[in-house]
């Protein structure tokens, strides 16, 4: 049975929620009582890819991955999803699979809507519809700036750039700087990055002995941010 504040947790979360940006209390209210409140185990999955896209979700507590195994069995790993993010939206076209694989990274929950459902609310609320397809631009245009980090910039731009991202998604102050508040390992940074683990090992340990980060096992800190950012933009002091 569900806390007693759990749908006042829930319409918190729906309000920062992109997807719903623009659609009022009263309207969140009834997209909310329409969805399935789903707990998921760290390590476990919310759906696989290749598997039919059924469910909308709205992440509500917790952190996921989303990973693609590509053709040759090389796993990447496309992003990170926090608390407010959507995910499994191709579920709204119906007939479809999913393109990745969603994993709970901590234990995590989230709400999720059947496609079909999903589609009668943006028909009802257009709002809806129009958020999604902005949402859908930006992952796009994401995609193609890594896929531009790849093409043209050096190993340790990438994974500086791919650290001050994750600082700006789930960054949290700590005493010793910004922690990264994702179990993030260096394998999940070398497939972020589209690298090796022992390349992002070399640079982390490289970066540590310099001041510029605190690495453990599936913890990252930034101490000094304005460092990496000089590494991101390739700027002389970078000592690239």
């Amino acid at each position: 049975m569900d806390p007693p504040d759990s749908h006042s947790d829930d319409l918190e979360i729906l309000l920062r929620t992109p997807l719903f940006r623009g659609v009022s209390p009263s309207d969140l209210h009834l997209i909310a009582r329409a969805s399935l409140r789903r707990r998921v185990p760290r390590g476990t999955v919310f759906f696989r890819q290749g598997e039919p896209a059924t469910q909308v979700s709205v992440l509500t507590r917790g952190r996921a991955k989303l990973t693609r195994v590509d053709p040759d069995g090389r796993e990447v790993l496309v992003r990170f999803v926090a608390p407010a993010e959507m995910f499994g939206g191709i579920a709204v076209l119906g007939d479809s699979t999913y393109p990745v694989t969603a994993e709970a990274v901590m234990p995590s929950e989230a709400l999720s809507w059947q496609g079909d459902a999903m589609a009668h609310l943006m028909r009802r609320f257009p709002q809806v519809a129009l958020n999604a397809m902005r949402l859908m631009a930006g992952r796009i245009q994401e995609l193609q700036a890594r896929l531009a980090e790849l093409a043209a910039q050096r190993v340790e731009q990438r994974v500086a750039r791919a650290l001050l991202r994750l600082a700006r998604q789930a960054g949290r102050k700590v005493e010793e700087g910004v922690l990264i508040d994702i179990p993030l390992s260096r394998q999940d940074l070398a497939e972020l990055t589209g690298t090796t683990l022992y390349t992002v090992s070399r640079i982390l340990s490289r970066w540590e002995s310099q001041g510029l980060v605190l690495a453990a096992r599936e913890r990252v800190v930034i101490r000094l941010p304005h460092g990496l950012v000089t590494v991101a933009e390739d700027l002389e002091a970078g000592g690239g």
